[in-house]
């Protein structure tokens, strides 16, 4: 048996206490929005992990031409 739930349309509540969604075209815009959603997440962290690839990678080349430097600064 399913009940309305108050204040959306195509909204019931089934037997097992989830919910339905009887209008097929809303349903739809809903997925399309959370996959974006989701689309958008995975963006933001594969930005993130780039941007901590490359701060490690900075770190490395400063260190080596402080090295470089020094060793230089020795031999002179």
């Amino acid at each position: 048996m399913k009940q309305p739930v108050e204040g959306h349309d195509s909204w019931y509540r089934n037997s097992s206490g989830s919910f339905d969604n009887s209008n097929k075209s809303e349903y739809e815009k809903y997925m399309s929005a959370y996959k974006a959603r989701q689309q958008e997440q995975e963006q933001k962290e594969a930005l993130q992990k780039d941007v901590s690839q490359l701060k490690s990678e900075m770190s490395d080349i400063k260190s080596l031409l402080l090295t470089l430097v020094q060793n230089q600064e020795k031999t002179s």
